[in-house]
């Protein structure tokens, strides 16, 4: 989870204050809620369209940086 946070852009990991990575993208404008169970929470989207453009984003990012988000 700290490697993730570290390496992601726009995201921070404070497990005292909340126990997920908090990942914010640009475009679309919303906020990705990541788990060490592996699941998450993606707020903000307008629409169905910007969710799944969202986590396809996120999906890409950690492929590419070969990051693992659950323990």
């Amino acid at each position: 989870m700290e490697q993730a946070a570290r390496t992601l852009l726009r995201s921070m990991y404070e497990p005292e204050q909340f126990p997920g990575v908090i990942h914010r993208m640009i475009d679309p404008k919303t906020v990705i809620l990541i788990f060490s169970s592996g699941k998450l929470v993606c707020t903000g989207g307008k629409t169905e369209d910007d969710v799944y453009r969202s986590i396809n984003q996120l999906h890409a990012l950690l492929e590419e940086k070969h990051l693992m988000i659950y323990d």
